[in-house]
């Protein structure tokens, strides 16, 4: 089981030498990706230009580009709500960067009341992601809120 809170303390301390998202965003992909089991992907899309753009990650290779309201990353930030999706084929509009990967998370990331990107996560299993995941996910995703200049 993944210790959210300690990831949420380990990312708050890896801000403070230096808080511009870039830095931020990469180890916090890297501390998620190395600390989460059944995971093929995990990384930010971040606003730009009126739509998601890929952002720092870990896994393979991904889409660039990411229409609001499209996939799971584009409900998110259209719905400005976390999705939790337990079978990604079943998702209406799914994009698949990936075709390995069966479900997914995403929770979108606030910065002065507007989103600024999101936090993807993929898994090639099935129902990979439960409640605790989304609300251990939320705490992470808040603490990068509070920790980064965006």
């Amino acid at each position: 089981m993944t210790d959210y809170r300690l990831l949420a303390q380990q990312i708050r301390a890896l801000a403070e030498d230096e808080p511009n998202y870039i830095p931020v965003l990469s180890n916090a992909s890297a501390l998620l990706y190395e600390s989460m089991d059944d995971i093929n992907w995990a990384g930010f899309y971040l606003m730009n230009k009126g739509s998601l753009m890929l952002g720092p990650f870990q896994g393979k290779v991904a889409c660039i580009r990411i229409k609001v309201g499209k996939g799971v990353c584009g409900t998110a930030v259209a719905e400005d709500a976390t999705q939790l999706v337990r079978n990604v084929h079943e998702f209406p509009g799914h994009i698949a960067c990936d075709s390995a990967s069966n479900s997914e998370i995403v929770v979108p990331i606030h910065v002065g009341g507007r989103i600024v990107g999101v936090l993807d996560i993929d898994s090639p299993s099935l129902g990979r992601f439960s409640e605790s995941d989304k609300q251990g996910l939320e705490l992470f995703v808040k603490t990068l809120e509070e920790v980064t200049d965006f």
